[in-house]
């Protein structure tokens, strides 16, 4: 049975990003789905995109300028959220996932509100975001957060781009 404590979100400069602090096991988890739900699925990290492996084998390259929340229960790890530094006003969050023994407590909520917060603090006027069109949850989530799609930013076929003014 999965732990029902409580969960607390946790922000992590990406430049004091640890290699054993639990967020490659959550990125492992991301991009292992990821893939395996564009069709392309891999047994393991080894297969996945470079850039990938590179975010899993170490985070703090990989998100040096941005900042990572992660929803932790009982001193566990079981959610994650990037937020990247403003760009033109803008922050992304990218990367967001919740271990599937903890989905339906909230903790996505918890950790895009962090997000949120974050953002606005960071001096960003919007947020954006993007997402593969078959993740219906979380485009319901995200739109339940006040994110609407905008025209696409990226190249690739079924992902859904948003944003929301902060």
């Amino acid at each position: 049975m999965a732990d029902q404590r409580e969960v607390s979100i946790v922000r992590r400069p990406g430049r004091t990003l640890s290699t054993d602090d639990g967020l490659g096991e959550l990125l492992a988890a991301y991009h292992l789905r990821t893939e395996a739900e564009k069709g392309e699925p891999v047994a393991d990290v080894g297969g996945l995109p470079e850039r990938y492996r590179a975010e899993i084998s170490d985070p703090r390259t990989a998100f040096v300028d941005d900042v990572v929340l992660v929803a932790v229960s009982g001193g566990t790890p079981v959610g994650c959220l990037v937020v990247t530094a403003p760009v033109d006003g803008r922050s992304e969050i990218k990367r967001l996932w919740t271990d599937p023994a903890f989905r339906g407590r909230g903790v996505a909520s918890s950790l895009l509100r962090a997000a949120l917060a974050h953002a606005a603090e960071s001096g960003a006027g919007a947020v954006r975001l993007s997402v593969w069109k078959w993740r219906t949850g979380a485009i319901a989530l995200y739109e339940r957060f006040g994110f609407a799609v905008t025209e696409s930013w990226d190249e690739r076929d079924q992902l859904v781009c948003m944003e929301r003014a902060l």
